[in-house]
């Protein structure tokens, strides 16, 4: 009875606090909603309405027709499936590797995958910048598509080798008394098996790579070349920001996160919990 009380004590506070954070969160989604359905003269009125009079649905045509949006998707895209096909050809057979093969350095190698999750890609970029100058991969999409591949290798690796290491021994065993060798046994038994794991591995790299902004900063000037993060930023001016395009390509550069994680909801969960708790 005294627990019931307790909670019944605590359900209200814990209700409005949760409703205050949701609001605060969710608030800069709404000035993004409401800013892009605004024209010019509206977005700098003073002082500022949360509703749009007009709702100027033509700022999606223009965006579209007047600026290279549909380029900038078309790089993103690639960046994004380009990353995530080199990052998965590398993590399995690695985290495989790290996880069946006892081997001198094992240890050294986890952790050294454990410390540059640590390191943030600002350390490292002007190494990267002059090894990407000598091997002439500035304005190139393989130069994003490598840059994404290392920062995310880390964390990718780790998930795969506590998803093969929970997989016991002794379903290899049988598969090889069956005739299978080791590559067989990891393509047909290892993979399917640890398949939410590298389910995970496969949207947790595309959606890095697809809202990276400081590589394609940093490597890419042709306009041609730019991915969807960069190509948001040309709206931001020297003297002015538009920034109504700027709401209306931000929502659009949404979208197909926003899908790709409804459809694989329950698959990157799943990942990602298994990984933790099997790692």
């Amino acid at each position: 009875m005294k627990k019931l009380t307790y909670r019944n004590k605590y359900k209200i506070p814990v209700v409005l606090l949760t409703l205050i954070l949701l609001f605060i969160m969710l608030f800069p989604f709404f000035i993004m909603l409401s800013t892009m359905f605004k024209s010019s003269s509206e977005v700098y009125t003073r002082p500022p309405y949360w509703i749009p009079k007009g709702f100027a649905f033509n700022n999606f045509v223009k965006v579209w027709t007047e600026y290279n949006l549909l380029g900038y998707f078309k790089n993103s895209i690639i960046v994004g499936l380009g990353t995530t096909l080199l990052n998965t050809i590398i993590i399995v057979p690695a985290a495989y590797a790290i996880a069946r093969f006892k081997f001198k350095g094992r240890s050294i190698a986890l952790y050294s995958l454990l410390a540059m999750q640590m390191f943030s890609p600002v350390i490292i970029i002007i190494s990267l910048f002059r090894v990407f100058v000598k091997l002439q991969l500035l304005d190139k999409l393989s130069g994003l598509i490598l840059a994404n591949t290392v920062i995310t290798l880390s964390f990718t690796t780790w998930l795969m080798f506590g998803y093969f290491s929970s997989i016991p021994k002794e379903i290899e065993d049988a598969a090889r008394i069956d005739g299978c060798n080791r590559m067989g046994t990891l393509l047909r038994i290892m993979i399917p098996i640890a398949s939410p794991g590298l389910v995970t591995a496969m949207i947790y790299t595309f959606i890095q790579a697809w809202n990276d902004f400081l590589f394609p900063l940093s490597f890419i000037n042709a306009q041609s070349k730019m991915p969807l993060t960069l190509g948001i930023y040309q709206f931001v001016g020297r003297w002015s920001t538009q920034w109504e395009m700027l709401n209306v390509a931000a929502f659009l550069a949404l979208i197909p996160v926003l899908i790709l994680f409804f459809i694989i909801e329950k698959q990157l969960v799943a990942g990602l919990a298994g990984g933790a708790v099997k790692g």
